[in-house]
């Protein structure tokens, strides 16, 4: 009796009680507020398109932000609000949140995994191992104090 979703659901604010509140007992909605013409909102929209697939136990959906919530502000966008059972558990709201364009398909299926809507099959955040060359880069670049600390000790 498991649900199958398969594809990302357009829906307008008149569908959001039913298709998200609504949505069922132990059901998973991911809900993606876009407007067309920003391109992370594109991009966002394509790797939801490949994670629905992925997924099909999760209900994947989208909605032109102000089709949805009136004067929702273009600023916020892209945002994706997560919820189980009707209560909302998680959201990420503008660019900045998603990294910017560059936005991978693995770095989105990580984070949607953390609020626990997508089972993952990842076993580190991908964005780990750019963060990690970046502070040993860093660390390297600093001085060692490491002979001095060491002959302070009694």
């Amino acid at each position: 009796m498991k649900n199958k979703f398969v594809e990302v659901g357009e829906i307008s604010g008149q569908d959001y009680i039913k298709e998200v509140n609504e949505a069922g007992p132990g059901i998973w909605v991911i809900l993606h507020l876009y407007k067309p013409g920003i391109p992370l909102c594109t991009l966002i929209n394509q790797h939801l398109s490949v994670l629905a697939r992925k997924f099909p136990q999760t209900k994947f959906l989208k909605s032109i932000s102000t089709t949805c919530i009136p004067n929702y502000p273009d600023h916020n966008l892209p945002t994706i609000f997560v919820y189980h059972e009707g209560d909302m558990k998680a959201q990420y709201i503008g660019p900045l949140v998603f990294g910017g364009i560059n936005l991978k398909l693995d770095e989105l299926e990580w984070k949607l995994s953390e609020s626990g809507a997508v089972k993952t099959e990842l076993e580190e955040n991908p964005k780990k191992q750019i963060e990690d060359k970046l502070m040993s880069s860093i660390r390297s670049s600093l001085p060692s104090r490491r002979d001095s600390d060491d002959s302070d000790q009694d």
